[in-house]
């Protein structure tokens, strides 16, 4: 996670094509020997024990202090950001709102908190704090929060020339406040038992919210943050483990969708490369995407069609969404934002794929607007079938996984299994080739060797013609030469 702050000139969105998906094509399920090789390389997480406890809490796990100020921003109120983000363009939102807007589908944000901005429209409510227990998860001085929950159910005024909206513009928002680079606390680590001073937010802690968050009835859970280490640090850890039971609990207990980033290069553990050349042999994993079995990881992808540079690829990723050159709230001011600063002081565009997974949120939250009977991995399930396929085999790559999100595919097409039809199988079948045809080659032997004969006799008859000929010829000019 960057941290964030403000708006300078707008950004010009170009208009892109969407591609249509193509039918995914069905998942090999792998074989015991296969999957016990994926897990030997950490490529997935080893199975849960079912007796593994589900924790619980809500109180922050040390004692913390602001110890930078609290984001600011960079407009003074002179810039106004009017142009809509190429991310809507991309994914149609003028057309998609006549299907569903999200009203009333509670989605959990843990993140940094989220300031209850007035493009909100009063749809924040508390959901807890890991950091200030009092705040509830109503400050954000990161910046962040607010940002990823904009993308998910910001809506300007309709009377406004603001081209800027939520994907899921009706939505209510659970905010619940799990880490901070602004506020720090001393906690025990491995290479320090005495303690020293860290940013808020642990694995314990994430595992924790998503619990609070699947208590308090979010029907769909965000969290843009990530733990990034390498594969050689060991196998799963006893806090992986908790998130992994956390993760559990939400999806299949209470039918959450839950959705992730899929980690940013360079940041928070992360490699600077991709992740390995090896689609089953990574060299780091990022939680909690790791847990693909519960989770849908979303890869970033840039307005020129291609995956962003900096998105981290990984057997677990789901889906892929707009990360890049990205407009949402100001978390400062009651305007928008297109800027972050750096930890150096420079000034980018705001990007990551924190802010690709919230459009995956959001279109869940409409999803289960549209179709309410629907549980969590048919919720899944239609986002993934949908989504506009890489040319890879089964549809999916470890970049992208099932490609780029296509919300009205999402929201209009059929789905088989839903309507209680089974998915086509696999059949079988030998080809049906004709028997081999035994030529009979007599007839044809007899009728070759008679032509040849035929033109054999022929010849010698023409020779005995011509030889006659000549002999007569011959004698002819002798008689005449005696008389």
């Amino acid at each position: 996670m960057r941290t964030a702050t403000r708006v300078a000139a707008a950004v010009g969105a170009a208009a892109l094509a969407i591609a249509l998906p193509i039918p995914a094509s069905a998942q090999q399920t792998p074989t015991a020997a296969e999957k016990a090789e994926r897990i030997k390389y950490m490529a997935e997480p080893p199975p849960l024990p079912a007796d593994f406890p589900v924790p619980s809490g809500s109180d922050p796990d040390t004692p913390y202090s602001l110890v930078s100020n609290c984001i600011g921003s960079l407009n003074q109120g002179t810039t106004d950001l009017k142009n809509k983000p190429w991310g809507q363009t991309q994914l149609r939102f003028d057309e998609l709102h006549q299907f569903a807007t999200g009203k009333d589908v509670l989605v959990a944000v843990i993140d940094t908190g989220v300031r209850a901005h007035p493009f909100f429209g009063g749809r924040v409510q508390p959901g807890g704090d890991f950091v200030i227990k009092d705040k509830q998860g109503m400050e954000d001085c990161d910046g962040h929060g607010t940002e990823v929950a904009g993308i998910i159910a910001a809506n300007p005024p309709a009377t406004s020339d603001i081209g800027f909206r939520g994907i899921a513009p009706e939505a209510r928002i659970l905010s619940i406040r799990q880490s901070s680079g602004n506020y720090k606390g001393k906690r025990v680590t491995a290479a320090r038992p005495e303690g020293e001073d860290l940013p808020a937010g642990t694995l314990e802690t994430l595992a924790k919210a998503v619990v609070l968050a699947a208590d308090q009835g979010a029907r769909v859970i965000n969290m843009s943050v990530d733990n990034c280490r390498a594969v050689a640090e060991g196998p799963i850890t006893n806090a992986e483990r908790q998130l992994q039971a956390a993760l559990r609990y939400a999806y299949e207990q209470k039918d959450v969708v839950l959705v992730a980033s899929a980690g940013n290069t360079g940041e928070k553990g992360c490699p600077d490369q991709r992740n390995g050349v090896d689609p089953y042999k990574p060299t780091h994993i990022v939680t909690p995407p790791w847990f693909a079995d519960y989770v849908i990881s979303v890869a970033a992808m840039s307005r020129n069609g291609d995956p962003a540079t900096f998105s981290v690829q990984g057997p677990w990723v789901t889906v892929a969404a707009p990360g890049t050159d990205i407009i949402s709230l100001d978390p400062a001011t009651n305007g928008l934002a297109n800027l972050q600063v750096l930890a150096n002081g420079d000034q980018t565009s705001i990007q990551g794929t924190s802010f690709a997974a919230p459009y995956v949120a959001g279109l869940a939250a409409l999803i289960r607007q549209r179709f309410p009977n629907l549980k969590a991995p048919e919720v899944v399930n239609r986002i993934k079938v949908t989504a506009s396929h890489p040319a890879a085999p089964d549809g999916r790559d470890n970049l992208v996984g099932h490609g780029m999100i296509n919300p009205i595919g999402a929201l209009t097409t059929l789905i088989p299994s839903e309507q209680g039809v089974a998915d086509d199988k696999a059949l079988d079948v030998k080809a049906a080739l004709p028997a081999p045809q035994i030529k009979n080659w007599a007839p044809t032997q007899v009728a070759l060797i008679g032509a040849a004969g035929g033109v054999l006799l022929l010849l010698l008859t023409l020779f005995v013609v011509h030889t006659v000929r000549r002999t007569r010829t011959g004698t002819q000019r002798e008689a005449r030469g005696s008389a």
